[in-house]
């Protein structure tokens, strides 16, 4: 205690100085380690962060599921396609039903004016010839239309004078069916004739084949051709 007491002010102010100054240096070493700690903590922060938002990163990218198609709504498409299936089918079928009654109604016109020819050929009364004879131009067309009307102004001369009075009748006429187009069509026409004149008031009738060739003409059809056949 004397000691201490006697000892000179320089020393125990060195004394002093050092404890003061280990007593500093020891503060700096736990903040040090407290700086170590706080750095790795904020480096694991970060590497926990940046696992995070990479997976909800993936999360973003990836394709949400397609939600499944519910049973009514599969039984609605389905029913569409097939409401529109059979409207196509009604469509098609109204359409070839309509063709087939179109050529049905073309093949009977051929038909008509085949028969109608052959009976106005067949069919002259001297009394009336130029009437007679003009209905058959009326109704023929193309070669035969030019040849007639050369010669109808002799026929008509012939007829007078020998009072010839014929009526035809159609004992049976047809399409052949080779002949048939969109444009045309032959018909073979047979037709029984009876025929008078001045010298000879009763005469046998006679049979005649005729094979008519009809050419669709704008709405109508006209006689283009004739032959007799055996």
């Amino acid at each position: 205690m004397a000691d201490d007491a006697a000892a000179p002010d320089g020393e125990l102010s060195k004394s002093t100085a050092t404890e003061e100054t280990s007593s500093a240096t020891e503060p700096d070493s736990g903040g040090s380690e407290t700086a170590e700690a706080a750095e790795t903590e904020t480096a694991t922060d970060g590497d926990e962060d940046s696992a995070d938002y990479d997976e909800e990163a993936a999360d973003e990218d990836a394709a949400p599921p397609k939600p499944r198609m519910s049973h009514l709504r599969l039984a609605t498409i389905a029913g569409l396609v097939l409401v529109v299936a059979l409207a196509g089918l009604t469509g098609w079928l109204g359409f070839r039903t309509y063709q087939s009654h179109q050529a049905d109604e073309q093949h009977k016109l051929f038909l008509q004016v085949g028969r109608q020819g052959a009976l106005n050929l067949t069919t002259i009364d001297w009394q009336q010839a130029d009437k007679d004879v003009q209905r058959i131009l009326d109704s023929a067309t193309g070669t035969f239309y030019d040849d007639f009307q050369k010669r109808s102004g002799p026929f008509v001369e012939v007829v007078k004078q020998a009072q010839s009075k014929s009526v035809g009748t159609i004992a049976e006429a047809g399409l052949e069916p080779n002949s048939i187009t969109d444009s045309g069509a032959q018909v073979l026409v047979a037709v029984t004739v009876k025929t008078s004149n001045a010298g000879a008031p009763e005469q046998a009738p006679r049979a005649w084949r005729m094979r008519i060739s009809v050419q669709k003409v704008d709405d109508g059809a006209k006689v283009s051709n004739v032959e007799f056949v055996p």
